[in-house]
């Protein structure tokens, strides 16, 4: 909010400033050129916007479906490990419970300050250590140890997945183009000459909101683990409120 506030006080001030050094005549002479070149401009801003909206909501789409995946190969390889003989079945369905605790309780706090969290690494090392130390002795046990490496290696690849998604979306260099495009957009509405100076304000400022409420929702969706629209660790919450006893 003290974001938006603060564009439409610049805008405004901008175009009393404007309003003061260049008289309605002069600017009413432009409004033609004005126009066309306004039109071209604001249509270029609109497509650039639009685009980066596409890419900032599809990024955090992404980021909800591979944690739902991620979730869903934790629990293949705990309901494996539910098949495996004692003590290697214990063990490793301890490992894919404190593994989810992790992500839950210390790693989603990380992510909002882009970083992940050591200890959930290593126990996906562990996990993988587990699993892939398990002997096979019958048919059923092989069968139970060959979709157990498949989850496993579900699991190691959506981790590397969600793991990537911690950066931002939006390069500098594109900010640079939204705000620069934002302030030309904006400023070539100044030029216009109309002779109610208070319906020309509200139409700028209008315009203004629109763009800053745009650059606004981009910045909140521009990283998948923060801001408004951040993706939850409901999916790994899900997987820990319907398990029973650990063995």
């Amino acid at each position: 909010m003290a974001v938006l506030l603060g564009i439409l006080l610049l805008t405004a001030g901008g175009m009393f400033l404007v309003q003061r050094h260049a008289s309605v005549p002069a600017r009413e002479s432009c409004n033609d050129v004005a126009g066309f070149i306004f039109a071209a401009v604001g249509a270029f801003y609109a497509v650039l916007v639009a685009f980066v909206v596409i890419v900032v909501w599809e990024n955090t789409s992404t980021a909800k479906v591979t944690t739902f995946e991620e979730a869903d190969e934790l629990a293949g390889v705990y309901w494996m490990s539910r098949q495996m003989p004692l003590p290697e079945g214990s063990q490793l369905e301890g490992l894919t419970l404190s593994y989810a605790h992790a992500v839950v309780n210390t790693e989603w706090r990380l992510m909002a300050d882009h970083r992940s969290d050591p200890a959930a690494t290593a126990l996906m090392y562990k996990i993988r250590d587990s699993a892939l130390s398990f002997q096979p002795e019958t048919n059923q046990e092989s069968t139970i140890y060959q979709n157990l490496v498949q989850h496993v290696d579900g699991l190691a690849s959506k981790r590397r997945a969600r793991l990537n998604l911690i950066a931002d979306c939006v390069p500098p260099l594109l900010w640079a183009a939204l705000i620069a495009g934002a302030v030309v957009t904006i400023a070539f509405t100044f030029l216009f000459g109309l002779s109610n100076t208070w319906v020309h304000l509200a139409m700028v400022l209008s315009l203004a909101g629109l763009i800053g409420l745009s650059l606004i929702a981009i910045k909140e969706m521009n990283y998948p683990f923060d801001g408004a629209n951040k993706v939850q660790s409901t999916a790994f919450e899900v997987f820990l409120s319907r398990l029973p006893p650990q063995r």
